[in-house]
């Protein structure tokens, strides 16, 4: 390749025009001189050529350090991120309030397909007053309820994927969660305390404080259930995030503050006590599915689907 198309036109021409000034050779002492000044007429050694960078040199390398492209700031990429997550919950159109906002969840793949967890989807509906499962888009009190279908849910990793009709949303990329390693810096954005204070996401730093498997020994036998026993015949590992979290941020996309990609989805938060200390007591130990997982229901769902 000529290397002059590397450079911007101009800054070829700046470079044609600088001075080039001859190198004269210099001679390298002999020992005989090694500890006093180098001879004058320079006759006691080999020539050499002392190292000098040509300006035009110098300029190529910062038009092409200018050309890199800059590391992603947090916040342009929240900006990406913002628009693709949804509140999940429930409309009854007779109920009062009818919208019930019980969680967070993301948009993927074709914008119709909903991520979000499966115990906020564990309560029946109430079909006699035509409740429906939904998403809540909107800002602030303008809020839109979109009606939503429950396509497959995966209990053991606590994954639930929805679908709407209508219009695409913005959708939010996949990433790979088994090149993930302890001490990443990653955020997640949601609806920690539901619609509260509107329909307005919370963006959280959260260091990914440990993987750690997602099945604790319990201290007697007494305490074993159907759940625990599960969880210690097929155990998998979960994502330890030292931050605040409560339970509207389940289904929280946990993403990479350079790319945008997803890599978990908040499930669940260290409750200190009584399930009511979450909101009054935040232990500040939140867990995340990895998004391996997300995959893999996506994987069968769509195989499912004719």
């Amino acid at each position: 390749m000529n290397r002059k198309f590397l450079l911007p036109t101009g800054l070829y021409r700046i470079c044609t025009t600088l001075p080039v000034r001859r190198l004269q050779p210099v001679r390298s002492p002999c020992k005989r001189h090694a500890q006093g000044a180098l001879h004058p007429q320079g006759v006691c050694g080999q020539t050499f050529m002392p190292f000098r960078v040509p300006g035009c040199a110098v300029l190529a390398l910062l038009a092409l350090f200018l050309s890199l492209p800059a590391a992603a700031d947090v916040a342009d990429t929240l900006q990406a991120v913002k628009p693709a997550v949804v509140g999940v919950g429930t409309f009854n159109p007779t109920g009062s309030p009818r919208a019930n906002l019980q969680g967070t969840g993301f948009a993927v793949l074709d914008g119709r397909t909903i991520v979000s967890c499966a115990h906020i989807f564990s309560k029946p509906l109430d079909s006699e007053k035509n409740e429906t499962y939904a998403i809540f888009i909107g800002r602030d009190r303008q809020v839109a309820a979109r009606p939503a279908r429950l396509i497959a849910t995966d209990k053991a990793h606590d994954l639930a994927l929805l679908k709407i009709e209508g219009e695409a949303l913005p959708v939010l990329k996949l990433g790979d969660s088994s090149h993930v390693r302890e001490g990443t810096q990653l955020y997640f954005t949601g609806y920690p305390i539901g619609s509260v204070l509107g329909l307005n996401p919370s963006t959280h730093r959260a260091g990914l404080a440990a993987i750690i498997p997602i099945f604790t020994p319990v201290a007697a036998a007494a305490q074993l259930n159907a759940r625990t026993l599960k969880q210690a015949n097929e155990p998998y590992e979960v994502f330890e995030l030292d931050a605040v979290a409560y339970p509207g941020n389940s289904g929280s996309p946990v993403w990479n503050p350079e790319s945008g990609e997803v890599l978990g989805v908040v499930n669940s938060v260290y409750v200190k006590g009584a399930k009511e200390a979450a909101l009054s007591a935040p232990s500040g130990i939140s867990y995340a599915i990895p998004v391996k997982y997300v995959h893999r229901l996506l994987e069968q769902a769509l195989a499912k689907t004719p």
